[in-house]
């Protein structure tokens, strides 16, 4: 088996973090901190976003603290603070760079989209594994496109932020005040939205095909909120608005883990597990119904696959 390494980062981090992809019958390709890089011949469909802590607790595990299961209390507060303190230095880079990106590149802003990939891959790599699927699927990084996926968790947009594109997100206005990564929001251009009001969700929209028809690509969680029992929820039209109105497509997107690893209203705790991105091939249509309807049925058959997989398993 061929191995590629790639260095990430210019300055020291820990040597638990890696990124790897081993599949047989596909190419492969591993990222580790403290090594030089090599390229395997042809793109890997599948990467795994990989730590050693991740598979603490497991016998198998080639970590020499594998005997030690933290509590998810524990674990939790770990990643607030690895996500603190991987972010203090991609924030000041935004702070600087923030005025040039205006100038130069006001809608697509480029520039930022290696530094969330980067914070959000230290900042989740010690605590679980991401698997990313159908990546031959993603349009060109220049191609405008309106991204949706489903809805688990507060950590869904972590994965979403390893893919390194450059949407900006539809998030509920709270969250643009918490101090550091509302801020961020802020920066990176995400678009805030207030819940249950009309008048905040049509100016969304509008911003929203004004950023496409400018060349910027944006992402929606049609659910409109997380799912409470992992079940998938009616999908809003305002996405497959967007997408018919300006001729882009609807790139449909399953997450999987993230419920299980962060539920909904237990923000405190971090269990352990495993998320996989599924990318489904892009969706093209002028009916906005049509589109809502292909991409939920979409989701919700991959969700149901999953689903009878684990049954088979357990």
């Amino acid at each position: 088996m061929q191995l590629s390494t790639l260095s990430l980062f210019p300055f020291s981090v820990p040597k638990f973090l890696h990124i790897k992809a081993s599949r047989e019958g596909e190419s492969r390709c591993y990222f580790t901190l403290n090594q030089g890089f090599n390229r395997s011949n042809k793109l890997s469909r599948y990467i795994v976003i990989r730590s050693q802590l991740a598979g603490t607790g497991i016998l198998d595990a080639t970590n020499p603290l594998s005997e030690i299961k933290p509590s998810p209390k524990f674990r939790g507060v770990c990643f607030y603070g690895m996500t603190v303190m991987a972010g203090v230095l991609p924030f000041g880079i935004l702070i600087v760079a923030h005025p040039l990106a205006l100038i130069f590149d006001p809608y697509k802003t480029k520039f930022y989209n290696l530094i969330p990939k980067l914070w959000a891959t230290a900042s989740i790599a010690p605590f679980f594994d991401i698997e990313l699927e159908g990546l031959e699927n993603l349009p060109p990084q220049n191609a405008p496109a309106v991204y949706v996926s489903n809805h688990q968790s507060m950590i869904d947009f972590y994965p979403l932020l390893t893919l390194g594109r450059s949407f900006k997100f539809i998030g509920k206005n709270t969250v643009f005040l918490y101090p550091g990564i509302g801020w961020a929001m802020y920066i990176l251009g995400m678009i805030p939205v207030k819940r249950m009001d009309i008048r905040s969700h049509l100016e969304a929209v509008r911003r929203c095909m004004g950023l496409v028809r400018n060349g910027a690509s944006v992402f929606f969680f049609p659910e409109g909120t997380r799912s409470k029992d992992g079940k998938l929820g009616d999908f809003k039209k305002g996405a497959f608005t967007v997408a018919a109105k300006t001729g882009v497509p609807v790139i449909p997107m399953t997450l999987i883990g993230t419920g299980e690893i962060m539920p909904a209203g237990m923000e405190h705790v971090v269990n352990s597990g495993s998320v996989k991105l599924i990318i489904h091939k892009p969706i093209k249509g002028n009916d906005p119904e049509i589109l809502r309807q292909l991409a939920r049925n979409t989701i919700l058959d991959t969700l149901s696959i999953e689903a009878q997989r684990k049954k088979r398993l357990s």
